[in-house]
């Protein structure tokens, strides 16, 4: 995989994440863990994983 696709992999987890947090905050309803049941740990470990990711990507080439 190339760096685009990467990129476009961690997007997609991050919005997973963030909708999941957004259903947990307004409702108390974990999608990820209702979903996935005991597999969820590792969807967890792959938002961690592209949240740094992205963060990482995001702090190259800039002069901030």
């Amino acid at each position: 995989m190339n760096g685009k696709k990467w990129s476009r992999l961690a997007n997609a987890l991050l919005l997973i994440g963030a909708l999941n947090w957004g259903l947990i905050g307004l409702f108390g309803f974990n999608l990820v863990a209702a979903t996935l049941g005991p597999l969820a740990r590792i969807a967890y470990l792959a938002v961690g994983w592209a949240a740094v990711y992205t963060i990482a990507a995001n702090g190259r080439g800039t002069d901030a």
